[in-house]
């Protein structure tokens, strides 16, 4: 099992980003992934979850602001944040949870106020 993350870098506040993870051995499209995030000093927190029929679910204070997609055709899953707060800033993690759990190596998320 691989999942690449990608995306992440510097923004201000207010602005926008789009994190990619690239899913590979295993079979995507029937499982749930997720995205996770580990801020500085804080513990690792679940964003947010999709499907594999494509049910999302995410942390309450971030509905609203964060969407969660997949490409099943591609093995991609993605995570468009809006309106972003440093409070967002940390490491963002894709994830799949099969007998034992898999992470990706992180993307990094730094919001300037």
């Amino acid at each position: 099992v691989q999942l690449q993350a990608s995306g992440g870098g510097l923004v201000q506040a207010g602005g926008s980003l789009r994190l990619s993870c690239a899913a590979s051995g295993f079979n995507f499209r029937i499982n749930t992934v997720d995205w996770y995030r580990q801020g500085p000093g804080r513990e690792r927190e679940l964003v947010a979850s999709i499907t594999s029929g494509g049910t999302t679910s995410y942390k309450d204070s971030l509905k609203g602001r964060f969407t969660i997609s997949r490409d099943n055709v591609k093995r991609m899953l993605y995570l468009q944040m809006n309106s972003l707060k440093p409070e967002d800033t940390a490491l963002y993690y894709c994830h799949l949870k099969l007998r034992i759990h898999y992470w990706g190596q992180g993307t990094l998320v730094t919001v300037s106020s």
